[in-house]
């Protein structure tokens, strides 16, 4: 719990219909090239590494709790970074950028930073947060998101991803 991790453990399939769905979605292949930014212990690389053997991985996060209990079949292409922070990579290096509840634990002027490298280095970018509709999803993420620093509503994040100018996709979950 203290690193914002609990029981999170390896299950089998668990990660599997949301790797097949982004390979599908993005048409990933054999030579493709995937990076995760705050990827945690890997386990959707790993996912997806199953279902497309040949797929170029790479992922980075804050965690090295959570880089340390990585999936060992990735951990050698995963690397503690911060999700703001200028990537080491060039413009467009990856067929596709993920980000999968990450982004909401960092404050508003690190969103902007880490957006915009994701814009950057990504042909094709999915951005997932959690958000907020009603007063009472609100209540729930507050009591619930261990690690967030930036909670909005929707509408908020729509609105920031077009003044950064995130041309990518995205979705939100939502503590109900």
């Amino acid at each position: 719990r203290r690193f914002g991790y609990g029981g999170y453990r390896f299950i089998e399939g668990r990660w599997a219909p949301v790797a097949k769905a982004l390979i599908e979605t993005y048409g990933l292949k054999d030579g493709s090239s995937v990076l995760d930014v705050g990827c945690g212990k890997g386990f959707l690389l790993y996912e997806m590494q199953k279902i497309l053997p040949g797929l170029k991985v790479v992922g980075f996060d804050i965690s090295r709790h959570g880089l340390e209990h990585s999936h060992e079949q990735v951990k050698p292409y995963l690397f503690n970074y911060r999700a703001q922070d200028v990537y080491p990579y060039g413009d467009d290096s990856f067929d596709l950028v993920i980000s999968l509840g990450t982004l909401h634990n960092l404050r508003l002027y690190e969103i902007e930073a880490a957006v915009k490298e994701i814009e950057r280095v990504g042909k094709n970018k999915y951005i997932m947060v959690e958000g907020y509709r009603n007063v009472a999803e609100m209540h729930n993420l507050e009591c619930w998101a261990l690690t967030a620093e930036s909670i909005l509503h929707t509408s908020e994040w729509i609105w920031l991803y077009g003044k950064l100018g995130y041309t990518g996709d995205y979705e939100f979950i939502y503590f109900e």
